[in-house]
């Protein structure tokens, strides 16, 4: 089912239901405080449930490193937080004067949009599987819409497989997860429409063991690709002699002979665009998940670095022709939210 952009999650449960309460609370609660202009860096947090070297979140962590390089913010961070202890720490950054809170709140969607009206001068940039409320006028959401980079990963897998067969490793069956494994087999199906899949989630967001006794058995399957959403996917793919296409980060360096090609996630665009609108005190309720599009600079495809020239020249070719349509917003790769199954 293809969706468009931006689409309800009025129906779905992540992992916790989005209510209603707080919505008598929002009048008059976004006011454009004078504090949110910064003649000075604004004080900014990250709040993180997994490691800053965990593939999503290290590109929020980047971007903000990169903002305070600039002299644009000061930047503190909490990493490996738990979902109990969430709300907590935001008010604990809030209560030292953060102006501007980023983070992902999938897991405590409900209480941590509480906090948010407890602090109507804080800028809050999360993470969510929901759209903007104006009943929470200081939250902004955003999510990783990579789903062109990852069509075109697919289609360099296609066109690497001998048995077609490829092996796809997420973490959890949610939409961000989702609608990447879905663009990137639409992908590798441009290249043959008799490739088989074989899916499977893992239920955790950092597990790499995991990860890898999943590839293995995906491996013995018969898959001679596979699509690394997780860390430890690559491992397996490279103890087995086997290709691998990364997710989010670029992770060839470290498996030179094993990964082929990585959809890449660009955060600076969203981090800017919040960051600006904190600057000029207009900071309000908004879905930034729009600046993860390829025509916004939110997304890329790796350089081919050690598999450049070995890829097949007709499916290079179709990688060229679709990224150029995509950027101009020619050719639209689909947004399904579906959870996949294998084929």
């Amino acid at each position: 089912m293809k969706k468009n952009f931006p689409m309800s999650r009025a129906g779905w449960t992540r992992r916790g239901v989005l209510g209603a309460s707080g919505a008598a609370m929002a009048a008059g609660l976004l006011t454009k405080p004078s504090t949110l202009f910064a003649a000075e860096p604004i004080k900014t947090a990250g709040i993180y449930t997994v490691p800053v070297e965990q593939q999503w979140v290290s590109r929020i962590h980047k971007a903000a490193e990169a903002a305070q390089a600039k002299g644009e913010v000061t930047y503190t961070f909490s990493e490996n937080t738990a979902n109990t202890d969430y709300p907590r720490v935001m008010r604990e950054y809030a209560e030292q004067g953060v102006k501007l809170i980023v983070g992902e709140i999938f897991g405590v969607e409900q209480e941590a949009r509480e906090v948010t009206l407890e602090y109507p001068d804080v800028a809050f940039l999360m993470g969510s599987s929901f759209l903007e409320d104006p009943a929470y006028p200081n939250l902004a959401v955003f999510d990783n819409y990579i789903q062109d980079a990852s069509y075109l990963s697919g289609i360099i897998a296609g066109s690497m497989t001998k048995s077609g067969n490829i092996g796809m490793v997420g973490g959890f069956p949610i939409p961000e997860v989702n609608r990447l494994m879905h663009a990137f087999m639409a992908g590798a199906k441009e290249m043959n429409p008799d490739i088989t899949f074989q899916v499977s989630f893992i239920g955790s967001w950092f597990d790499p063991p995991k990860a890898k006794e999943t590839a293995f058995a995906m491996i013995e399957n018969g898959a001679d690709v596979l699509y690394a959403e997780r860390f430890g996917v690559s491992d397996a793919a490279q103890e087995k002699g086997i290709l691998a296409i990364g997710n989010v980060i670029d992770t060839q360096p470290d498996y030179p002979e094993t990964v082929v090609a990585s959809a890449l996630w660009h955060f600076e665009p969203t981090f800017n665009a919040a960051l600006a609108k904190v600057q000029d005190g207009t900071f309000e309720a908004d879905n930034y998940g729009k600046y993860s599009f390829m025509k916004e600079g939110g997304c890329s495809l790796a350089p081919l670095g050690t598999f450049e020239g070995k890829v097949p020249a007709e499916a290079m070719a179709l990688v060229e022709k679709r990224e150029a349509a995509i950027k101009a917003g020619e050719y639209t790769v689909e947004i399904n939210d579906e959870e996949p199954k294998s084929s």
